[in-house]
């Protein structure tokens, strides 16, 4: 049995290979080559096949987008949740001051660190997901993101 490695900053990217990789590259390769061919043969059909290999490249970009907004409204429920009961009450009443990347980024931080950091955020001396994600000391995995 494989074990997996502890998930970190360095490696908590989520990659599909066949989504990500094999089915980015046939539908790459499918629109230039209808693109191609509609160029050369300016036919009803030509023209029909590049609206439907745009078509698949929109499908396949929003399939993406509207699962990560899905998640991160997940995540925003989730962490109004654990920092109603981690923060003290007066850093928990500015919840609403975070914006979905730094919540996203806060919800790999352990809840002893999480006020700290959460008040680092708030203070403006942190701001991006990228920052926040690099002071979390105690990595809280999270296996289930899409």
């Amino acid at each position: 049995m494989t074990q997996t490695p502890p998930q970190s900053l360095r490696n908590h990217g989520r990659y599909v290979p066949l989504y990500h990789f094999v089915l980015a590259a046939l539908l790459v390769v499918n629109f230039v080559f209808t693109l191609a061919r509609a160029l050369r043969q300016h036919t009803s059909e030509s023209l029909f096949a590049l609206a439907v290999a745009v078509s698949l490249m929109i499908l396949f970009f929003y399939a993406r987008q509207f699962a990560l907004i899905v998640q991160d409204r997940v995540i925003r429920l989730e962490m109004r949740l654990r920092m109603q009961q981690v923060l003290p009450a007066d850093l928990f009443a500015r919840f609403g001051e975070l914006t979905p990347a730094q919540l996203v980024a806060l919800r790999f931080a352990g809840d002893t660190e999480l006020p700290d950091l959460t008040r680092r955020v708030l203070g403006g001396q942190l701001t991006s997901g990228g920052e926040i994600k690099r002071q979390i000391r105690d990595w809280q995995a999270d296996w289930l993101r899409a």
